[in-house]
């Protein structure tokens, strides 16, 4: 039985008042989408918030739930939106990436950047991370959310397209020209060509 059938199921359940099926929703799905909605608000107790918010929100939206999508990016369209929407009422913008590490650094990269831990590649990696991370800032807010949610949390074009509400060729045009910023502002660190991304 695949991840989407199993969730499907539990749905069901919920939709014909088991509310433990719920539970084993917000388990299995906690992590993923706080980590995501993280990308968005910056402060953890906030992120929290959001967090359950968009599980309550996803909880009273459940009776009209219809399986069109994979209950994962449905729930992940409701937690974009309540973090946009906690943001406005905050008179905030999204926030971005705040501490990315060396390993979510390496998700931009084909190759070269695993090397030996030498004081001289940890440097390079920080250099790259804090690159990535200021692009990102710096990058359209619909740019950025797919970029994200293909980089980081590796969904697939189809996936982005249900949670961004738009064409798969929107979302593959927006992912092509979030990793052209990218690419340009690492071009220097990596002293590769124009030619070449990375």
């Amino acid at each position: 039985m695949s991840d989407r059938e199993i969730d499907q199921q539990l749905v069901e359940r919920v939709q014909n008042g088991d509310k433990h099926a719920f539970d084993l929703l917000v388990a299995k799905y906690q992590r993923k989408l706080t980590r995501l909605l993280s990308q968005f608000v910056r402060d953890p107790a906030e992120v929290e918030d959001v967090t359950q918010e968009a599980f309550i929100k996803a909880y009273r939206a459940l009776p009209a739930f219809r399986g069109d999508s994979a209950f994962y990016t449905w729930l992940y369209r409701i937690g974009i939106n309540t973090a946009k929407n906690y943001l406005v009422s905050q008179g905030r913008k999204a926030a971005t990436l705040q501490g990315i590490d060396t390993e979510d650094a390496e998700n931009f990269e084909e190759s070269g950047l695993r090397e030996m831990d030498t004081p001289e590649s940890e440097l390079m990696s920080k250099q790259i991370a804090q690159t990535v991370n200021q692009t990102l800032e710096q990058l359209p807010e619909e740019l950025r959310t797919a970029i994200i949610l293909r980089e980081i949390e590796g969904l697939s074009y189809d996936e982005i397209a249900k949670i961004m509400e738009c064409p798969i060729g929107t979302v593959r045009s927006r992912i092509f020209r979030a990793r052209e910023a990218i690419s340009e502002e690492l071009r220097p660190l990596l002293g590769t060509s124009k030619d070449k991304r990375w």
